[in-house]
């Protein structure tokens, strides 16, 4: 079942009081985009959004190279040539351990341009794949037949700040998630080609910091700054939600170990912390134009 956008984000604000640091951005395990799209534009930039109008994969395709809609397969109304049409990847999600492998395998061998499966959505929220690392772990060789079967990497799980009693934390969710995989498997650890990870706050770089004890390079999936405390901080303005995308965006620009971020979203209603980057069909918000103008850094060797 499709997830709707608004939904998922729905009892995320509060949760970014657990941020632990504000750190500057450090450096990482280096990573090598690829991608169809124009070297022109950023191979890592996407958008988290359900792009099922023609006309806004126009719009955002000048400035946008991927997308994803937390489902395995894009709209119907998606153009099958969107990849040469919009110079746009689409990469499918397992949301959670409900897929029909047979279905997404035959999915991803007829469509042999998609190299990337995202899985786990935010496993340690309640309201979300809301999974134990336990349960993850006997999950995760599912998807590692997957990636075995149709030769894709694996971006997952996608971590958040969250709201499992004793595992709000992704690192000690993430801790005990390897040592119940390897505890069943031998000592291997398991396979995780990419850590995905959301933020909603500020200090995004010491956020990924403390992630790369796992040697994994990021796609940060879900993106913006919904702070809001009541402590001066808070975005409340497009302005203050412009500054905040353009620090987070340079972050991921300049870290060799991010090798893809999403912004969330492409519309929500109501929409208190300005983030939308679509307003009508086809035509993009202030914000929009503003993340399709962000610097490019210079693009890694092919």
């Amino acid at each position: 079942m499709r997830k709707s956008p608004f939904i998922l984000r729905a009892c995320g604000i509060f949760l970014f009081a657990f941020s632990t640091s504000l750190a500057l951005h450090g450096s990482g395990p280096s990573a090598t985009p690829d991608s169809t799209a124009s070297t022109t534009k950023s191979v890592k930039r996407g958008i988290a959004y359900n792009l099922a109008d023609p006309a806004d994969l126009a719009a955002l395709s000048p400035g946008v190279s991927w997308w994803y809609d937390w489902s395995s397969t894009p709209s119907a109304s998606v153009p099958a040539d969107y990849a040469t049409r919009y110079g746009m990847d689409f990469f499918p999600m397992l949301w959670n351990g409900n897929f029909n492998k047979m279905a997404i395998e035959n999915f991803l061998k007829a469509n042999p341009n998609i190299k990337y499966l995202m899985v786990l959505n935010e496993p340690n929220l309640t309201d979300q794949a809301n999974m134990t690392p336990q349960a993850a772990a006997t999950l995760w060789p599912q998807y590692e037949a997957i990636a075995a079967d149709t030769g894709v990497q694996i971006v997952g799980p996608q971590m958040n700040w969250g709201t499992m009693p004793g595992f709000s934390d992704p690192v000690v969710w993430l801790d005990a998630f390897y040592a119940a995989y390897e505890a069943a498997n031998g000592g291997r650890a398991p396979r995780i080609d990419f850590l995905g990870f959301h933020w909603y706050d500020y200090g995004l770089g010491g956020q990924l910091d403390r992630l790369t004890k796992y040697g994994k390079p990021f796609w940060v999936t879900e993106m913006a700054n919904w702070h809001s405390q009541n402590d001066g901080a808070q975005i409340n303005t497009l302005a203050k939600q412009e500054t905040q995308m353009t620090e987070m965006v340079a972050t991921c620009e300049q870290r060799s170990d991010v090798f893809r971020y999403a912004w969330f979203t492409g519309r929500i209603s109501p929409d208190p912390h300005f983030t939308s980057l679509l307003g009508a069909s086809g035509q993009l918000t202030p914000l929009g134009t503003l993340y399709l103008s962000l610097p490019v850094s210079a693009p890694p060797a092919q």
